[in-house]
């Protein structure tokens, strides 16, 4: 199991590398995204949920959909946030990098920004991670992570975001209970020897919490449901037997030539409670986001990083 798991890890690093080599002014989303998940499965893996490149105060969820258009620009902070699996155990990381040369200044709603104050987002993004993993280990209390990481993040004057968290993971299951918080929640729950985390500070300058948008690009199934249409039950079987209960896209579906009408089935799963949307979700005074994310199994006195 631990070897699967450093596999998958093995992978994610290998991949993000080259991802943030690659990422460009002027790439699209979709040709990013496109890269990053046929690199995982050239290694050997498969994707553990649809790559999320998040732009700016865009901060997670973001996929791009089928045909997207969207381009990357000189300036945008990018969040890269990859996962793959060998046989359902899970590697799960993400960095941001700033594409293009320029100095700024950059406008994100009323805000502006220069390339050193992006920088510095993303080294306390960096350092939030650095010194959550230094308190992992068999008996760490998840309120004292939080509790430091909030802490270390207003020291350098900002805020992490409140109400995205890390997660424990498990075979098939990209969030298995545990949540691991980046601000002093008081949760007294204690990780044990063998725990598998997903550390991911999120760092701003604006309010510190997200809200939904109205777009959904990833989903998860969820359950049966009785569904009227043909088409419905037969993707939903895909669902079941491709990605279990692991997230996916539907420009995945789409490139399945076996169902036809994917937007109207898509449409009745949702409806029906079938599968799960997950929304995009966005920085709710329009402020910039960085991540920062690795996968650690928790040890007796430590914990091994399987991303880095």
């Amino acid at each position: 199991m631990i070897d699967m798991y450093q596999k998958a890890g093995k992978i994610v690093k290998e991949v993000r590398e080259l991802a943030v080599k690659e990422v460009h002014e002027g790439m699209k989303v979709l040709s990013l995204i496109n890269l990053i998940e046929s690199e995982i499965v050239k290694r050997g893996g498969l994707p553990a949920f649809p790559c999320n490149i998040s732009i700016n105060e865009v901060t997670a969820h973001y996929t791009s959909p089928p045909g997207d258009t969207t381009i990357i620009k000189d300036g945008d902070m990018v969040k890269i946030d990859l996962g793959a699996h060998i046989n359902g155990f899970i590697a799960d990381s993400a960095t941001t990098v700033i594409v293009g040369s320029g100095e700024g200044p950059y406008q994100s709603g009323e805000r502006i920004y220069t390339r050193e104050k992006e920088l510095e987002l993303i080294e306390t993004a960096n350092e939030a991670l650095n010194l959550a993993i230094s308190h992992v280990r068999d008996g760490a209390v998840l309120g004292e992570i939080g509790k430091a990481v909030e802490e270390y993040v207003k020291s350098q004057g900002f805020l992490p975001v409140a109400n995205l968290t890390g997660h424990s993971l498990d075979q098939w299951n990209l969030h298995s209970g545990l949540s691991v918080p980046n601000v002093n929640d008081e949760n007294k729950q204690i990780i044990e020897e063998g725990d598998v985390l997903a550390i991911e500070p999120f760092v701003t300058d604006g309010v510190g919490m997200v809200g939904d948008m109205k777009e959904t690009f990833i989903y998860k199934f969820l359950r049966d449901r009785p569904l009227r249409l043909v088409e419905s039950r037969k993707l939903l079987n895909i669902i079941k037997k491709d990605y279990k209960n692991l997230p996916f896209a539907q420009r995945w579906l789409e490139e399945d030539s076996k169902i036809r009408k994917v937007n109207l089935a898509m449409r009745q799963l949702i409806s029906s409670r079938a599968i799960y949307p997950y929304h995009v979700l966005r920085e709710k005074s329009g402020a910039r986001v960085a991540q920062a994310e690795h996968t650690v199994i928790v040890e007796s006195d430590g914990c091994i990083i399987t991303t880095e």
